[in-house]
């Protein structure tokens, strides 16, 4: 179990619960810690727990049959995930791995089917949460397709500040480079060079251990106008 207010401040969807709500959320959660390169968990595990990033950053990923990794979003604090697998009761579909040491709050099946059928505001959270994954994925396919490297690297770090999915974001971002060729699948080499060019472009600014994002709108839609 953990405290109220540390809920409060590591999951900002229990901001919406009743009283009754948050001491079953409380309940329900364990927090474990993990380290630079550690596997949260693999495709195919039954991993029973819905979980959220209380510090670090994380990778959604898969690796084909041939060897070939493909990265589906970053993970930063304030992000929960893992509610389709925990709804369907079934293995997870991709990989989850630690880019840096990092806490996470896991929430028992149990406690989250219990929100599930009686909490409200639990489920307009879901509802919205579902949305804005589909949009990014969505989004994310059309980006491979289409644009070129920097575009993609554009398009993936706008994804780590919507404010849905990761709601304690803001416009600054402790990340490395090294960090973010990860997160967009790309070599520590390229990512550099597109990262000089979006800050070539005021798009945003590159600093020690971090970046700050100057302008969020056009970073989104880098490279429609290609």
């Amino acid at each position: 179990m953990i405290a109220q207010e540390h809920l409060r401040r590591v999951a900002a969807w229990s901001r919406e619960l009743t009283d009754r709500e948050i001491e079953v959320a409380r309940a329900g959660i364990v927090e474990r810690s993990y380290v630079t390169g550690e596997t949260i968990f693999m495709r195919g595990d039954k991993f029973d727990y819905w979980a959220g990033v209380v510090s670090g950053l994380a990778r959604m990923g898969a690796v084909s049959r041939d060897g070939k990794e493909t990265s589906l979003a970053g993970l930063t604090a304030g992000a929960w995930f893992g509610e389709g697998s925990v709804l369907k009761n079934e293995p997870r579909r991709y990989d989850v791995v630690a880019l840096r040491d990092s806490r996470l709050a896991l929430m028992e099946r149990s406690a989250f089917l219990w929100l599930f059928e009686n909490s409200v505001g639990f489920n307009r959270f879901l509802v919205r949460q579902l949305n804005e994954r589909l949009g990014q994925f969505i989004g994310m396919l059309e980006v491979n397709r289409t644009l070129d490297a920097t575009a993609r690297l554009a398009r993936s770090i706008a994804s780590l500040f919507n404010p849905i999915l990761y709601p304690e974001s803001t416009r600054h971002l402790e990340i490395t480079q090294e960090e973010i060729g990860a997160l967009s699948g790309m070599s520590r080499q390229n990512a550099n060079r597109s990262l000089n060019r979006l800050e070539k472009e005021g798009l945003l600014r590159l600093e020690y251990g971090g970046v700050t994002i100057l302008d969020i709108e056009r970073l989104r839609s880098y490279g429609e106008e290609v």
